[in-house]
């Protein structure tokens, strides 16, 4: 009678155990009986414990957990875990005293002995274990676990990878991979500190290839340009606008393009009037004329002129700077106006026509006198007509456009006739006309 111990609590339980009757063997007969629970295993000469909770069926009912023990087997409560007794000496078949036979454990499974006490044996670093290859091996005292990796879970006696992107652990992007997985951005996002979430990417602090400005926004970023330049198709270079192939009116006279912007310039004899505009430089008020010492300069557009003083021709004598006069006293005189009158202008090009340029007004005018204008020579190709306003005024006008530089030196007469005292007399105005070469 043997007693087996109990964790949690003991219970003693009898086994009767009945021994093999001797008997001599004959020559002929080999000996191969053995106790109850035990059967005769011809490999190994001895006679071997038979685990009764597998071998019978619903060996016990109910809650009650089936232990195998040697030579037969206990039934416990599921809670109840047994540290088996270490097995009985083999009995040993008469004559047979001589045979080889393994080595007495004294120490229950699981354990082996050590000195004068038993330690625990590694099943997983000797292999001493049944885990599936998919699983891992845990050693504990006195036997051992078969447990799946992380990342996997047990399916029967196999180890199933879990496919954690059916979770949604990440924000965008989820790979699952054999036994975990990893976390991916879109473009424009790169993975926080939790590797799980995305945050957005500055690029432009990274080196957005954007030739001129660069600005942030979520998930990405834009290129801008500065005034005067556009962005090119690809999205990140800039080109120059080139303002002048737009339009033929941004300047006056001609457009210049630059760099990321355009200038204005204008003719020799002009100056620019804010940024696009071009105005006559007076070289008479400035003094970059080189009129000699009796000479007069006379300011037209886009230059000056340089008239002599002097320009009373015979049988005119000099009055004053501008007028010359012949004396009634020469006969040369009588067909011709009694004073000449010097002045001067310029207009542009391409001016509207018809259009009032020179207004003339008579000085003196006799008493009961009639007066008439027109245009005594200088006129031949018919630019210009008089338009007598009153008895004491007409206007030059312009007939025709003209085109520049060109020069008319118009005489225009006025005519005075006295019908009560038979008496008439005329007076010129030499009126020098400057065209300048452009509309401004």
């Amino acid at each position: 009678m043997r007693s087996v111990c109990v964790l949690f609590f003991c219970v003693c339980v009898s086994v009767f155990l009945r021994r093999a009757i001797s008997q001599p063997p004959t020559e002929s007969d080999t000996y191969t009986e053995c106790t109850d629970g035990y059967h005769w295993d011809p490999q190994t000469q001895h006679c071997k414990d038979i685990n009764e909770c597998e071998t019978i069926p619903e060996a016990c009912k109910g809650e009650m957990k089936c232990f195998n023990h040697y030579g037969g087997y206990l039934c416990l409560p599921r809670s109840a875990s047994v540290i088996p007794a270490p097995d009985p000496p083999r009995p040993i078949p008469p004559g047979l005293d001589n045979a080889p036979s393994e080595p007495y454990n004294p120490c229950p499974a699981g354990y082996e002995p050590q000195g004068d006490s038993c330690v625990d044996v590694d099943e997983c670093e000797r292999d001493e274990h049944d885990c599936q290859p998919s699983q891992e091996c845990f050693n504990t005292e006195g036997s051992f676990t078969c447990q799946c990796p992380g990342g996997y879970r047990k399916v029967g006696t196999e180890c199933i990878d879990i496919d954690e992107c059916r979770y949604r652990y990440c924000q965008h992007r989820c790979v699952n991979v054999p036994g975990s997985f990893s976390c991916q951005c879109e473009p424009g996002f790169q993975l926080a500190g939790n590797n799980r979430s995305c945050i957005d990417v500055d690029e432009c602090d990274m080196g957005a290839p954007c030739s001129q400005r660069c600005y942030n926004t979520y998930g990405t970023f834009l290129c801008r340009c500065e005034q005067g330049y556009e962005l090119g198709p690809d999205g990140f270079a800039c080109k120059d606008i080139d303002e002048c192939s737009y339009s033929s009116y941004l300047c006056q006279y001609q457009c210049v393009n630059e760099p990321g912007k355009f200038s204005c310039i204008c003719p020799e004899g002009y100056q620019l009037l804010g940024t696009r505009l071009c105005q006559d430089i007076n070289e008479c008020e400035t003094g970059t004329h080189q009129c000699a010492d009796g000479q007069t300069c006379v300011n037209i557009h886009g230059g000056h002129q340089c008239v002599d003083t002097n320009r009373c021709q015979e049988p005119y004598v000099q009055v004053s700077d501008n007028r010359c006069v012949c004396p009634v006293t020469k006969p040369g005189c009588r067909d011709l106006p009694f004073s000449i009158v010097h002045r001067y202008m310029s207009i542009t090009s391409e001016r509207s026509v018809p259009s009032d340029i020179f207004q003339i007004q008579a000085t003196s005018v006799y008493p009961g006198a009639y007066n008439t204008f027109r245009i005594r020579s200088g006129d031949e190709n018919g630019d210009f007509y008089i338009r007598q306003i009153n008895n004491i005024s007409a206007m030059l006008v312009l007939a025709r456009a003209v085109n520049g530089p060109k020069e008319y030196v118009l005489d225009l007469e006025m005519v005075s006739v006295n019908p009560l005292m038979s008496y008439q007399t005329s007076s010129a105005l030499r009126l020098s006309v400057y065209v300048g070469p452009y509309a401004f």
